[in-house]
C-alpha cells in the first residue's frame, strides 16, 4: 500500500453528510478547525490550533482537568419491543439477559465468519428497550436485515438523541454541579435519568479516554441540543476545562481500540484483546456463535488460526504528536521484510515514549512465548523487536525504519479498567492476599 502522508486537502461540507446538532457550537463558537466524518456525520477533531500546542495541549485539559466532546456521531440505534432482549442477545456475544433497566455494557456484534462488525455501547433504559450507540460503521440496517427472516416482535430504529461526552478528573465535579449530587452514585457503565436546563437526558459513567467520565444523552436533541450543550460547556469553563477533540492520544494509552482503525468486520475478537467476550456459559444462540467458540478451542490447543495479532509496541523517533494519515508498515529486523502495520500511534508524554497499537505476525509472538496467544499476552513485556517505517518527519534518519519493541497493553492504566483487566486486578489482589496470609 502506498504512503501518501497528507495531501492537504480542504473537507467539502455539504448536505449529503449530516451536521450534528451540536455543529453550530463544535465549529462555530469553539472554534474547532477540522474534522473528520464518521458515521456520516462531521466530527470536531481539533480544537487548539497547532501553533498553540495542538492536540498535545488537549492531551494536558483530558489528563489534569476537565474537557467536553461532541460525540453525536455515536448514533444511537434503538431496539424496542417484546423481543428486544430476544433479538439484542441474538446479534451481541455477550449475555444481555442479565442486564437490568438503567444498566449498560461494552459489547460486539459479529458476522458469521467472527468478524467484529460493531464495538458499541450498549444501553438499556427500560426493559424492553435497547440502545446502541455505535461505532463507526453502519448497523440500523444490519439488525433490520437480521430480524427479515426471524421476524421478531420489534422496532428497529435511528432515535433522536445525541450524546456529548465529559471526561478527565474534575469530570464527576462538573456533572455534580449540572445534575446534583445524585450523579455519585451512578455505577461504572450504570445510567441516571436527568433534566438539564429543562431538557430530558440520560446519563452513564463511560467514556472513550480512559479517564474519568459521563456521557449525556440528549433526548429530542434536534429542538434541544444547543439548550443542553451551553449550562454544561459553562460549567466545564467554569472548572478549568474546555472543548476537545476525543482524546485518542489517551485511549491508545489505554489500550481501547477504534473500530475501522483497530478492528473491523475482517478482524476476530481473539486478534484484538477482545477473547472474553466470547463467553463459555452462553447457552444461547448468537450471530457468530459456531465459528467463534472453534476458533477459541483451536487457541486454547496451542493453534492460533491467524496470521497476524494485534499487540502494543513502545517505538523510537521523533514524537508522534498527531493523526498518522497512513498505516505505517512493520518490518523484521532480521529479514527486511514487511510483516504488519501499525494502526494507532500517538506520543505519550507520561512515558515520554512513542506508543502503538499494530499488527505484527502471530508466529514471531509465539516464538517468545510459552503460552497460548490469548488476551494474556497483552499482559507481558516480550522480549521481542520489529522496526516501523515512520515518515521522515518522525524516523531518527531520513528513510530508515525505528526498532519498536512489544510492550504491556494498557500501556497506561485506565480510571475504569476493562472486565478483562479488573478480572486481572482482582487475581493480583487475591494473589497478595494469600501471600500475606501465609
Amino acid at each position: 500500500m502506498r504512503q501518501t502522508g497528507d495531501p492537504n486537502i480542504e473537507m467539502l461540507v455539504s448536505t449529503r453528510v449530516r451536521k450534528s446538532p451540536f455543529f453550530h457550537k463544535s465549529f462555530n463558537e469553539e472554534g474547532a478547525w477540522r474534522c473528520t466524518v464518521y458515521n456520516r456525520i462531521y466530527h470536531p477533531r481539533g480544537l487548539v490550533e497547532p501553533e498553540d500546542g495542538g492536540a498535545m495541549k488537549e492531551y494536558e485539559a483530558l489528563t489534569n482537568s476537565v474537557t467536553l466532546w461532541d460525540v453525536a456521531v455515536e448514533r444511537q440505534i434503538r431496539v424496542k419491543g417484546p423481543d428486544a432482549e430476544e433479538l439484542t442477545n441474538y446479534v451481541v456475544t455477550r449475555d444481555v439477559t442479565s442486564m437490568d433497566a438503567m444498566d449498560g455494557k461494552y459489547v460486539i456484534l459479529c458476522n458469521e465468519d467472527g468478524g467484529v462488525l460493531n464495538d458499541p455501547v450498549l444501553l438499556r433504559p427500560e426493559e424492553d428497550e435497547f440502545w446502541f450507540s455505535i461505532s463507526d460503521s453502519t448497523l440500523m440496517q444490519w439488525l433490520q436485515g437480521v430480524n427479515v427472516d426471524n421476524d421478531f416482535d420489534v422496532e428497529i430504529d435511528e432515535i433522536d438523541v445525541a450524546p456529548m461526552q465529559i471526561q478527565g478528573p474534575k469530570s464527576e465535579d462538573v456533572m455534580v454541579d449540572v445534575v446534583g449530587d445524585k450523579v455519585k452514585d451512578v455505577p461504572y457503565y450504570g445510567l441516571m435519568d436527568a433534566e438539564i436546563n429543562g431538557c430530558d437526558v440520560l446519563i452513564s459513567q463511560t467514556g472513550f479516554s480512559g479517564e474519568a467520565g459521563f456521557e449525556i444523552y440528549v433526548k429530542d436533541a434536534s429542538k434541544n441540543a444547543e439548550r443542553v450543550w451551553d449550562p454544561v460547556m459553562e460549567t466545564v469553563k467554569d472548572h478549568g476545562g474546555r472543548q476537545i477533540a476525543p482524546g485518542h492520544h489517551r485511549r491508545i494509552a489505554a489500550g481501547i481500540m477504534s473500530w475501522g482503525q483497530d478492528l473491523d468486520h475482517e478482524t476476530s475478537p481473539f486478534q484484538v484483546n477482545l477473547g472474553y467476550h466470547v463467553p463459555d456459559d452462553k447457552d444461547a444462540d448468537y450471530i457468530g456463535k459456531e465459528e467463534l467458540e472453534r476458533q477459541k478451542e483451536l487457541i486454547e490447543n496451542g493453534e492460533y488460526p491467524f496470521e497476524h495479532k494485534l499487540i502494543g509496541l513502545k517505538m523510537a523517533g521523533e514524537p508522534i504528536r498527531d493523526y498518522a494519515p497512513d498505516f505505517w508498515l512493520v518490518s523484521d529486523p532480521e529479514t527486511g521484510d514487511e510483516c504488519g502495520y501499525i494502526t494507532s500511534p500517538w506520543w505519550n508524554p507520561d512515558l515520554e515514549t512513542n506508543i502503538a497499537m499494530g499488527f505484527v505476525p502471530a508466529d514471531k509472538l509465539q516464538e517468545v512465548t510459552d503460552t497460548p496467544l490469548n488476551d494474556e499476552i497483552y499482559d507481558e513485556e516480550l522480549d521481542l523487536e520489529f522496526r516501523v517505517h515512520l515518515p521522515d518527519e518522525y524516523a531518527e534518519e531520513s528513510g530508515e525504519p525505528v526498532f519498536a519493541t512489544v510492550a504491556k497493553v494498557p500501556f497506561k492504566e485506565s480510571v475504569n479498567p476493562s472486565a478483562r483487566e479488573q478480572a486481572k486486578l482482582n487475581a493480583r489482589k487475591e494473589a497478595e492476599a494469600e501471600s500475606s496470609d501465609d
